[in-house]
């Protein structure tokens, strides 16, 4: 790294850990998913600058279980870009029933992160991603739960966003279209986990989004 290199951390669930791998093989840190794509083009296009790019997301986390680990995993890295995409097993613990899922505490937790990164590190960006869902696969069931309390997650990433002055990207939107074009198992194998060609969209837009901002990567 130089010293002008940045660093940029991707946070979240199963679709932000792409089976990143816990080592140091450099084949295997980004995962096989969004974060892999962004890295791979941002990597190639500012190799002068050697960005660095770290993944830590985890499989099965909600919004709580990102906080509990935050100083670990996100404070302690100091990283000048912080992107979050999470919210999908929030909305299934309810919608299953399941005992983690007894309240919901995804905007509470979601804004405690915030609080305390503004706090703590005042200079590093956010990227504040929307989640998204698209009905096939495990979704088909309570299909009609699983969109509204994803639009509600939506609204409420949205929102926070704007009260604490960060990017938002948004995908739900871009999902359903491109569902248009070749039907939602091809983008969203289970209406939960994207396929190779959905993390190419997720790619896309956070770049777009990203890239066209002040806190573009240099």
């Amino acid at each position: 790294m130089t010293k002008t290199s940045k660093t940029v951390l991707f946070q979240g669930d199963s679709i932000t850990d792409g089976n990143w791998g816990r080592d140091n093989d450099l084949n295997h840190i980004h995962g096989h998913g969004y974060v892999y794509l962004i890295a791979a083009e941002l990597g190639f296009e500012l190799a002068e600058n050697q960005p660095q790019f770290i993944n830590r997301g985890i499989s099965g986390n909600r919004v709580s279980d990102l906080y509990a680990r935050w100083n670990e995993d996100a404070i302690s890295l100091r990283p000048d870009l912080i992107s979050m995409l999470v919210g999908v097993n929030d909305a299934g613990r309810i919608i299953e029933g399941s005992p983690s899922g007894a309240t919901d505490r995804f905007e509470k937790a979601y804004r405690n992160i915030l609080e305390e990164t503004k706090e703590v590190l005042p200079q590093t960006g956010l990227v504040l991603c929307e989640p998204f869902v698209l009905k096939t696969g495990a979704t088909v069931q309570n299909w009609d739960k699983w969109r509204q309390r994803l639009d509600e997650y939506s609204l409420i990433v949205r929102q926070l966003a704007q009260e604490y002055v960060t990017l938002f990207v948004p995908l739900q939107e871009a999902f359903d279209h491109a569902a248009k074009r070749a039907g939602a198992e091809y983008w969203i194998w289970d209406g939960i986990h994207p396929t190779t060609a959905g993390h190419q969209l997720i790619s896309r837009e956070w770049l777009r989004v990203v890239q066209n901002s002040p806190l573009a990567i240099r």
